[in-house]
């Protein structure tokens, strides 16, 4: 089953076409990695899919819904959330606050209740503390919920950003170069993280520059140049296309990776 489809989905910038005529699926319970060389579209995509950038042309669609052009915040509500490439924390908040920042969408109460601090708004709270504190159990590190979130390791940011982004329990998530400088353990932990919680039921679509991790995790893959698709299969299709061994990967990152 297919949870969301791209349709041809196109954004261009003052004439300059970033992602073009794209079409693709990602299937539910699925790690569904996009990849190519930089400037290749990648991010592109993401933002467009997750209403950062405006759509130029085609459609988006999340479990069957024409989600095509709605900002951020609704596609959030839809169920999609998403990582960033730039780790974003707040300096003095504690790693549950910046996790409760993800649960927003949850905040339903109006200005009176959060003035006076009635029984909805202590209830509301207390569900999203623990919506919080499931998230960060997940990514296992509610055990440093207290620490200011930017004084943690840098792996550990990492885990209090993809802790945010699953607070609100979407559907899907948009994660986008999740072991960019880190080191080979850090790699790891992301790694069995990412198969946990495909494993749990989450929905991935993982942008990612490192070879290992997309050829042992990915389901599926489709590969970018030039804001075109150029290749698109299981691993063990994608790794042995000519088109992009030529193009991207070349013979010896695929001899690593083999």
């Amino acid at each position: 089953m297919s949870l969301l489809k791209l349709e041809g989905l196109t954004k261009a910038f003052t004439g300059l076409v970033a992602v073009d005529k794209l079409d693709m699926e990602v299937k539910k319970g699925t790690i569904h990695g996009l990849i190519g060389p930089n400037g290749s579209g990648k991010s592109t995509t993401i933002n467009t899919i997750y209403g950062v950038y405006s759509v130029t042309g085609g459609k988006v669609l999340f479990k069957d819904k024409d989600i095509t052009g709605l900002p951020s915040h609704k596609i959030n509500a839809n169920g999609i959330t998403r990582t960033f490439q730039q780790i974003s924390l707040f300096q003095t908040m504690t790693v549950l606050d910046t996790v409760l920042l993800g649960l927003h969408q949850q905040c339903t109460y109006g200005i009176g209740c959060a003035l006076i601090h009635n029984a909805r708004f202590h209830k509301l709270e207390k569900l999203n503390r623990e919506r919080a504190f499931k998230a960060l159990e997940t990514v296992g590190i509610a055990d440093i919920a207290d620490r200011i979130a930017t004084d943690l390791p840098y792996g550990q940011q990492r885990l209090v950003e993809i802790a945010r982004a699953l607070a609100n329990e979407p559907e899907l998530v948009l994660i986008d170069e999740p072991v960019a400088g880190m080191n080979p353990s850090e790699i790891d932990g992301i790694q069995d993280l990412l198969l946990k919680l495909r494993d749990t039921g989450y929905t991935i679509l993982l942008v990612e520059h490192n070879m290992d991790l997309i050829m042992n995790i990915c389901d599926y893959i489709t590969v970018l140049g030039h804001g075109v698709k150029i290749s698109e299969g299981l691993p063990e299709t994608v790794q042995n296309d000519p088109i992009v061994i030529e193009n991207y990967l070349g013979r010896g990152i695929i001899d690593g990776i083999a």
